[in-house]
């Protein structure tokens, strides 16, 4: 009898596992599905914004500094969401834009000098 129990308690456990493997791998297909909703909707909303050559900087920027163009991006679809855009963005505007972003993203480097105070020939003047 408990070879039997056993045996029955390995396979609830192997059906649970396999249906939490399952689960898992459906949850990620789903997300990766929403994601490429979104990226297709971004896409769309960009097309509807930009002009062509805007949209080649974009890209071109995208390759580049992927950073820098996701922010544009954001940008861009708030502004359209929002209704502040008149109509579709030239090159021009999208350098404007552009201009704005790395204003508001732009580090300041500085350089500090530590310099070692131990063979210092100014501090042990001797006069002879």
């Amino acid at each position: 009898m408990a070879d039997d129990e056993l045996e029955a308690i390995r396979r609830q456990r192997m059906a649970e596992l396999q249906a939490k493997h399952g689960d898992s791998s459906n949850n990620q297909q789903q997300g990766e599905e929403a994601k490429q909703r979104e990226k297709d909707m971004r896409n769309s909303i960009l097309a509807q914004v930009l002009d062509q050559s805007a949209r080649a900087r974009l890209s071109n920027l995208a390759m580049v500094k992927p950073e820098k163009a996701s922010a544009v991006e954001n940008y861009l679809i708030q502004m359209a969401r929002f209704g502040s855009l008149g109509g579709k963005i030239s090159e021009s505007g999208l350098i404007e834009i552009l201009e704005k972003v790395s204003q508001q993203t732009e580090k300041k480097t500085t350089v500090k000098f530590d310099r070692r105070r131990v063979m210092d020939s100014d501090d042990d003047e001797d006069d002879y």
